[in-house]
């Protein structure tokens, strides 16, 4: 599918997605909200550029305030220049349409760090043909450099405390913004940054690692309407970056049967801004693996992260995605696996399965038990190979296992009758040296008779 195609899609797409307005107090008592635009605007191309941002503080959480550089040191603003400034970016916006997640984005960031959380509403501008969109989004990034700057010459706010988090399109505006202070504001983050007429761009054009002290992004929808290329220091890839579990699997829905395309598409590419919310409330870490690709990721081939110094990056507002390198590498793809639903996380567990050398191929299933929850896989054998690996995403820590399961599933005639499985390991990922994997040898597994040896073990003993 060509970009103009996908992007007349995601155009109609986004007309059902849910609104939500954003609840805000001002001087007059009533909530500033968001703009919007009209179909009359649309067919006449009055395409806009107008700027406005919307300030949410721990003391204003649900009730914003309108926002601008003359606001600052007001008696009715809430802003306070002693603390982090969080910059909120949208990307395309359906016409009538508001994003429905910036109150909860919003919410999520001072829930977990005290901070200013500006808004920018740039609707107007991000409501017409996507290409019209892409031509303008320049001039939305220098508006919002001019507020930077104001904000860090008259009232001493240091570039090094703006952290910008843009979703889509919204990410690439960031990293114009960093263009314009050459890299010295403090983080940007891009949530599944736009791919159509950016992949190919220059790096002056698009979000890349000198756009700011550090950049990270997570890709969900790599395939589609996200950007398929590392854009930052560190690129968090979810599932491979592409398809994400949960999400409908409808690819020969036309445009007439909306509801499967929608959930197909929307789903992949708001997935990564979820999952950074779902991130912020820290009931778990999201933390990835550094690897050239994710079929090695998967294979096995990345077991640590060893370019990290040993600490891998996480999702959320950890200084450097936790990291522990000086100077952070830049463009480094990390691979997490994740749930279907919210918090996402999963403990990635690498299978090791070596057998003796077979006559025939076979088929293997191996299923890892939790209580009521089971991870299973199937390993495809074959004569020339004997030691398969493979990283599944698992509900628990390694250490909470409690069974596995083996099966010989190849019932048909041409298929190896018996398998002799000579060791099957399990270990988590990151590898520590002082952590064994659980292993079990010498298994003998006869056609469709299943063989099963319970771990005795609890967490935090050897």
């Amino acid at each position: 599918m060509l970009w103009e195609d996908k992007a007349i899609l995601f155009s109609i797409l986004l007309v059902y997605s849910s609104s939500q307005v954003l609840g805000e107090v001002q001087e007059d008592g009533q909530c500033a909200e968001l703009n919007s635009t009209r179909w009359q605007e649309y067919r006449q191309q009055r395409v806009r550029e107008e700027v406005q941002y919307l300030l949410l503080t721990r003391n204003n959480p649900d009730c914003a305030q309108k926002f601008d550089q003359d606001s600052v040191g007001k008696p009715t603003s809430y802003f306070n220049t002693s603390r982090p400034t969080k910059v909120i970016i949208h990307g395309f916006s359906a016409l009538g349409r508001k994003p429905s997640w910036v109150t909860d984005l919003a919410r999520a960031l001072l829930e977990a760090q005290d901070a200013n959380v500006v808004v920018v509403d740039w609707i107007y501008g991000a409501s017409f043909a996507y290409n019209l969109v892409v031509e303008n989004y320049k001039e939305v990034a220098l508006q919002i450099s001019v507020l930077v700057n104001q904000l860090q010459q008259k009232h001493g706010c240091g570039l090094e405390s703006f952290h910008l988090i843009g979703v889509s399109l919204g990410a690439h505006v960031a990293g114009f913004v960093g263009t314009v202070f050459e890299g010295k504001i403090g983080r940007i983050t891009g949530l599944d940054p736009a791919g159509p007429m950016f992949k190919g761009a220059d790096t002056y054009d698009r979000l890349d690692p000198t756009d700011a002290l550090f950049v990270d992004a997570i890709h969900t929808d790599s395939d589609h309407f996200g950007i398929s290329i590392p854009v930052g220091h560190v690129d968090f890839f979810l599932n491979g970056g592409m398809d994400q579990t949960g999400c409908a699997r409808s690819r020969f829905a036309s445009i007439f049967l909306l509801f499967p395309v929608y959930g197909y598409v929307i789903c992949d590419h708001m997935r990564a801004l979820h999952v950074y919310m779902s991130a912020l409330n820290g009931t778990c870490q999201l933390m990835g693996i550094p690897c050239a690709s994710y079929e090695d990721f998967l294979k096995g081939s990345c077991v640590d992260c060893g370019v990290f110094k040993g600490r891998c990056p996480a999702v959320g507002l950890q200084e450097k995605s936790g990291t522990a390198t000086s100077p952070i590498p830049e463009q480094q793809k990390v691979f997490l696996l994740t749930t279907s639903s919210a918090p996402f996380c999963a403990h990635h567990i690498l299978v090791t399965l070596e057998v003796s050398p077979l006559d025939k191929s076979a088929e293997v299933e191996v299923t890892l038990t939790t209580w009521s929850q089971g991870t299973e896989h199937r390993f495809r054998l074959k004569p020339e190979a004997t030691v398969y690996r493979r990283v599944l995403a698992h509900p628990v820590a390694l250490c909470l296992i409690d069974s596995i399961r083996l099966k010989n599933t190849g019932a048909r005639l041409y298929r190896q009758g018996d398998v002799h499985v000579k060791s099957v390991c399990v270990s988590e990922l990151p590898l520590h040296r002082h952590e064994a994997p659980l292993c079990v040898n010498d298994i003998d597994i006869r056609r469709g008779v299943p063989w099963s040896h319970d771990f005795v073990q609890v967490c935090g003993t050897s």
